[in-house]
């Protein structure tokens, strides 16, 4: 993984490679390593393919001096498109030593093969005028494009889109990975995603989601030890049922649920526990072998909903609050839950996030830390991204695998893996990675078109992968 998936940011990165530089390698080293390896896989993806290479002035620009050199001697047919002359050291010194064709920027035709290397990391403001629209008319002329380290027009710590960004078949990530590499909108755009190591080795809170290592049960475990999943169930049955059936698939010891009356099992090893009154439920949940509590999956927003999610509250184990346990807290989420002594994890998606918190950021890792930080929970911040923080300030960043995810149900079925998985762990910010990795890999074994039951049928897989 590059830089044992540390995610850098624009600072973290430049303070890198002044590290690098300190160390007493040069600028042009580091920019022959980036070149010569990012031309490595160009070449390999599509040898012989007619290129036009566009240089930036700074040290992207430079990059790109190198790559086009790089595969002019593999014997590709290559030019360079320059914006104008560089004005880097680093920069001039490439361009140097580039024995082919340059072009006037405005002036370049395209080629089948288009390679960005206007302005890649630390972009921060649109361009617009003729620059823009001489790079949309390379751009939409190529029929393969590759972005080096990132697609010009994209904000790297925050993913978002400062012009208009049309899809790549490639990008190449310099060094490290950035936080707009895993981050919507900007991820969407990548296409595929590989990295050039230049010797970079730095340290952030911020990583990349990777297969967790399971233990399998020991010999002398038993249904308790593994962990004691209590779902409470509200008013709609089926997301409740959906959560327990994932926890027992995702290796909880014993799962039950606690409901109303006419509430049915979904199998005959799910326990249905009837509460009548609100004494009767808070009696059952005192149980010292319940390992984690999940609420809000099918609980509702009723006065009878809400008056159950006070009662989870009040006791202090271990909780997982979900979709409408979180409509039900709203703006109090932080007052509610900061205070707790027992483990708090919440799973809200981009509506229940803006529901229980008001501190909104351009960046999704800068928010979902900030609401980790302010109400001591663990936070996976659900979507086509998803930004896992704790409240020490550490986060974990995932791309989808599979856009079928976008169905309901999905929601509740992670719910309970990341139950089941505290419930063996009890590290809270683990459960949450080992959960939503396991969530990941078991809709892309579902493959298409799958629904929530067919999507639990498949942990069992996911999880054997991890043994």
């Amino acid at each position: 993984m590059l830089n044992d998936g540390h995610i850098l940011k624009v600072a973290a990165m430049q303070a890198a490679e002044r590290q690098l530089i300190e160390g007493g390698t040069s600028v042009m080293e580091l920019m022959h390593r980036a070149g010569t390896g990012a031309a490595d896989f160009i070449w390999r993806a599509a040898p012989h393919m007619p290129t036009l290479v566009l240089c930036g002035p700074g040290n992207n620009g430079g990059d790109g001096y190198v790559i086009a050199q790089a595969l002019l001697e593999k014997g590709a047919t290559v030019k360079i498109a320059a914006t104008g002359e560089p004005t880097t050291d680093a920069a001039k010194n490439a361009k140097s030593l580039w024995q082919g064709q340059t072009l006037a920027y405005e002036e370049a035709a395209p080629e089948m093969q288009f390679v960005d290397c206007l302005f890649g990391t630390g972009l921060t403001r649109p361009v617009g005028g003729d620059m823009l629209e001489n790079f949309q008319r390379l751009f939409v002329g190529g029929q393969r494009r590759v972005a080096v380290d990132l697609p010009s027009g994209i904000d790297t710590d925050a993913g978002s889109m400062l012009n208009a960004v049309s899809k790549y078949d490639l990008t190449i990530a310099l060094g490290a990975f950035k936080p707009a590499h895993y981050l919507m909108p900007a991820s969407a755009l990548m296409g595929d995603l590989v990295g050039v190591d230049i010797a970079v080795r730095a340290t952030s809170p911020i990583k990349i989601l990777e297969r967790p290592s399971i233990e399998a049960p020991a010999k002398s475990d038993h249904k308790y030890s593994r962990g004691l999943v209590a779902v409470v169930a509200g008013d709609m049955h089926g997301a409740a049922k959906l959560c327990a059936l994932a926890a027992q698939r995702s290796g909880a010891g014993y799962v039950k649920i606690f409901a109303g009356s006419e509430f049915s099992t979904p199998n005959h090893s799910i326990v249905v526990e009837n509460h009548g009154a609100l004494d009767q439920l808070r009696v059952q949940l005192a149980d010292d072998r319940i390992s984690a509590i999940v609420v809000g999956p099918g609980l509702g927003r009723t006065v009878q909903a809400s008056k159950l999610l006070d009662l989870v509250l009040d006791i202090e184990k271990p909780v997982l609050l979900d979709a409408d346990a979180l409509m039900l807290l709203g703006s109090t989420a932080v007052h509610r839950l900061k205070d707790r002594s027992s483990p708090v994890m919440i799973t809200p998606h981009g509506g229940e996030f803006s529901a229980i918190s008001s501190d909104r950021d351009s960046s999704k890792i800068d928010e979902t830390l900030k609401l980790a930080a302010a109400s001591n929970a663990v936070v996976l911040h659900k979507g086509s991204d998803s930004v896992i923080a704790n409240p020490a300030g550490d986060a974990t960043l995932a791309r989808s695998s599979s856009s079928w995810l976008s169905t309901a149900g999905t929601g509740d079925v992670l719910a309970g893996i990341i139950a089941a998985r505290f419930a063996h762990e009890k590290d809270a910010f683990l459960a949450a990675k080992q959960g939503q990795w396991l969530h990941s890999r078991a809709a892309s074994l579902a493959g298409r078109s799958f629904s929530p039951e067919i999507l639990i049928d498949h942990i069992p897989k996911a999880l054997q992968e991890c043994l």
